[in-house]
């Protein structure tokens, strides 16, 4: 499993060191512990967790990587929203550790788990925000990353919102991604483009929606 997220980062240019790949099956084998007690997850064994959640994470990490280079961000902030279990925002803080994450999640129990699961990990460079977006938040993000929340056409406008001028919306997509059902001008925002990526062991299509902040 170590070698799966080792070999898939490097498929995506992403630095990853052992020690990072260890931290990230330990907070697979957390998530895998509680998933029938908080419902976490659907997957069908550990290995699904590491292929399905955690390299969806590292695929999120990778695009924040490089545009923070590209876009030479000084200290950067970045935001996980409708966070759940966390499998996007502590895997991009595990694989990214020199930038700030905020978990933005409105259940308690879930909130409760990310909490857990970042003190057992020893995170330092994330937190958990009990919040549903868009209801009485006020956030500046440099990068806003979602995967469950709803149907882009219907949430676009909270996550653009987040952003500081500049910022950078990662919307994770299936197969038939609705970035051309947006209209990202009513709510400030640009569309940066449309990126395909596959998972490990998974021949589906998948995409990530890129969004700017104007």
């Amino acid at each position: 499993m170590l070698k799966t997220l080792t070999d898939f980062a490097k498929t995506l240019n992403l630095p990853l060191t052992q020690a990072q790949a260890e931290k990230m099956l330990a907070y697979a084998n957390l998530v895998w512990g509680k998933k029938d007690f908080l419902n976490l997850t659907s997957a069908a064994d550990l290995n699904e967790v590491i292929t399905r959640h955690i390299c969806d994470g590292l695929t999120a990490a990778a695009k924040i990587n490089g545009l923070i280079h590209a876009k030479k961000v000084a200290s950067p902030q970045a935001a996980d929203v409708g966070a759940g279990a966390g499998y996007i925002g502590i895997t991009v803080a595990l694989a990214l550790p020199e930038i700030q994450v905020t978990l933005v999640e409105s259940i308690e129990k879930r909130c409760s788990f990310m909490n857990w699961a970042l003190m057992q990990l020893g995170v330092k460079n994330a937190k958990v925000k009990q919040a549903r977006l868009g209801q009485g938040t006020s956030f500046q993000f440099d990068f806003v990353t979602e995967r469950a929340m709803g149907q882009l056409p219907d949430i676009l406008e909270i996550c653009l919102s987040a952003l500081k001028p500049g910022g950078v919306f990662i919307a994770f997509q299936g197969e038939h991604p609705q970035a051309d059902m947006c209209h990202p001008e009513k709510y400030q925002g640009i569309l940066l483009g449309v990126e395909r990526y596959t998972l490990p062991d998974d021949g589906k299509k998948r995409h990530l929606a890129l969004f700017g902040r104007i």
